[in-house]
Formats: structure tokens, C-alpha cells, sequence
């Protein structure tokens, strides 16, 4: 609007002043906002469910999986030009990884890993020539008391002597008409009790452990309570020789196993009533033995018959010849 004003006697017209307001920049609570908050929240809201499903699928794969994947991306170029051996890279797959293939270890998918880890495998122990030398020097002592005792040396033709894979065997035999026990009993005859208490003193040369096994033939046990039989016999048998050897001075403590072995294993198969089946074997073992013993929780296989190894050479000593036959359970 025009302001009129007055020069002299002339009025003269002055424009009225122009006002240009201008907003302020910088300002984001009064203009428009735009869409770039959007594209962040996308963003962060992509994370967020990336980062979830990691963590289940982290709580879904077993410890193999986890190894594989972690194999695959330690060494990615190995996998992918050959792979290592010992891995699953050598299988076939789409990507020849390290590890296992997780396609066949999912849980509750009813498949098996096509690869199973080999369980680590013991070191066998071994029989050392110190513990070798020991159980030889016992052995001449033994043979050496019983042909200088003569309470020993009249029975002689039945003490058998040997070294086997594991250790040092004594055997106590039948003769056709010299029996250890009474038919069907386990009480010792006076003559074995004497062979069995000279033995024992002896055996406290070597610290090493003893176990004692009692035998039997082949003829079926009929007499005494229902259900004994040569298995019972034979146990008590056993017991009866361990009583006997540590009478004679054997330290108790070295006693590791009595068991009955009934005619599971004969000296002579062929003949059911074999004399020389029925005994009582001592067997001093060696250390690797003993050590065995106690790692498998006593379910290792002591050796009753078998030959020497090669690396032990055998030295049966068999002092006479036994001969006949006597039914004698």
C-alpha cells in the first residue's frame, strides 16, 4: 500500500517497503523429512534378523559341523584345490571343504556320518629286558630248588616251568596216580601243599603280580549240590593253591586274579580224562601284562597255553615225561 506525503504543495507517493521472510535451514522439525531414516532402519532391521538366525543355526549344528565350517574358512583355497588328508575334502560335494559334511549330521534326520573319528589307539605296553631278566633269573631258581629240595624233587616230573608272552607260567599236574585233590574235592593232598608253599617263598624275588588259574578235565561233575560243577570246582581249586602259596611265605598282596577255567583249556584235548588237564597254573606276569590287566579293567585275555612271542623265545621246561590216564575230575 502507497504512503502518500506532502513536498511543499505537492503531494508525492512512496512505494511501501517490500518484506521477505526467510525460513531457517538446518532445521528438521519444521520442513520435510525425506526417506533416508527409512533405508537405515531397513538396514538395522536386516541386521538384527541375520544376526538371529546365526545364533540358531549356531544352536542347531553339532560340534562337527562347527569344526567343518571352521576348517573350511581357516584354509578356504586348500579345501577348494584338493584339501588336506585326514578331512572330508576328498568326499564328494559342491564345495570341497574341510571337516564333515553337515548334510549327514543333522540331528534327528535319521543319517549318520559317513565318516566316524578314530578313537585314539592306545599305546601297547612293552615288555622290557629288565622285566624279561627278572622273570628268567626266577625261573633258574625254581628249576634250581627243585632239583637241590628233595621235598621237591620227588615230585619234579609234576612241576612244569615256561615263559609265555606274559610272564612266567608254573604249572602244578596230575599224574596217573598222584592226584592234587581228591575226586570232586577241593582240599589239597599233603604233597601238593608242600609243592605250593616251597613255590611261594620264592615268588617274592620279583614284585611283579601273580594270578592263579584252576583246571579241570573234561568229565562232566555230577556229585555234590545241585547246579556245581567243574566251573565251581575248579574256582575253588584255584583258591585252595592261593592259600597254599602264601602259608609258604607269598606276600598277599601280589595275588591279582583267581579264577576257575573248568576244561576250557585243555593240554590235551584228545583224551577227556587226561591227567596232566587237571592242574594249577601260576602265571608270575610281566609288567606289560599287569599294565594291560588294569587298562582293559581286567578283561584282557591272560595266556594259559599259547607259545612265546617271537621276541620272547620259549623255554618249556618239562623235567619228565607224564604218562597215563586217570578218571579224575
Amino acid at each position: 500500500m502507497a504512503e502518500r506525503r506532502s513536498r511543499g504543495s505537492q503531494e508525492v507517493e512512496t512505494p511501501a517497503p517490500v518484506i521477505v521472510r526467510r525460513s531457517k535451514k538446518g532445521g528438521d522439525h519444521d520442513g520435510h523429512h525425506g526417506g533416508a531414516w527409512k533405508i537405515a532402519y531397513a538396514d538395522f532391521v536386516t541386521a538384527m534378523m541375520a544376526f538371529f538366525l546365526l545364533m540358531w543355526l549356531l544352536g542347531s549344528t553339532s560340534k562337527y559341523d562347527k569344526q567343518g565350517i571352521e576348517d573350511y574358512f581357516n584354509t578356504p583355497l586348500s579345501s577348494l584345490l584338493g584339501g588336506n588328508e585326514g578331512t572330508a575334502a576328498a568326499r564328494p560335494s559342491v564345495v570341497q571343504g574341510g571337516g564333515r559334511d553337515i548334510s549327514d549330521t543333522r540331528p534327528g534326520d535319521g543319517k549318520k556320518s559317513q565318516v566316524q573319528p578314530a578313537p585314539p589307539t592306545p599305546a601297547q605296553p612293552t615288555i622290557t629286558p629288565s622285566d624279561m631278566g627278572k622273570l628268567q633269573q626266577l625261573k633258574a631258581k625254581l628249576t634250581a630248588l627243585i632239583e637241590q629240595n628233595p621235598a621237591l624233587k620227588a615230585f619234579k616230573d609234576q612241576i612244569r616251568i615256561s615263559i609265555t608272552n606274559e610272564g612266567l607260567r608254573i604249572e602244578v599236574v596230575d599224574s596217573q596216580n598222584r592226584p592234587m585233590f581228591p575226586s570232586g574235592s577241593s582240599k589239597l593232598q599233603p604233597y601238593a601243599v608242600t609243592i605250593l608253599t616251597q613255590i611261594g617263598a620264592a615268588l617274592n624275588d620279583v614284585e611283579n603280580r601273580v594270578s592263579i588259574a584252576g583246571h579241570t578235565d573234561a568229565v562232566p561233575f555230577t556229585a555234590g549240590p545241585e547246579g556245581y560243577s567243574n566251573w565251581e570246582l575248579s574256582s575253588e581249586r584255584a583258591n585252595a593253591a592261593r592259600r597254599a602259596l602264601v602259608s609258604g611265605g607269598m606276600h598277599a598282596e601280589k595275588v591279582l586274579q583267581v579264577r576257575g577255567l573248568a576244561d576250557v583249556l585243555p593240554l590235551n584235548s584228545n583224551v577227556v580224562d587226561e591227567p596232566t588237564n587237571r592242574r594249577i597254573s601260576i602265571l608270575v606276569l610281566n609288567k606289560a601284562a599287569e599294565q594291560a590287566f588294569f587298562h582293559d579293567g581286567g578283561r584282557t585275555a591272560i595266556d594259559e597255553n599259547s607259545p612265546a612271542s617271537a621276541a620272547i623265545p620259549a623255554a618249556v621246561s618239562r623235567l619228565q615225561p607224564v604218562a597215563g590216564s586217570h578218571s579224575q575230575p
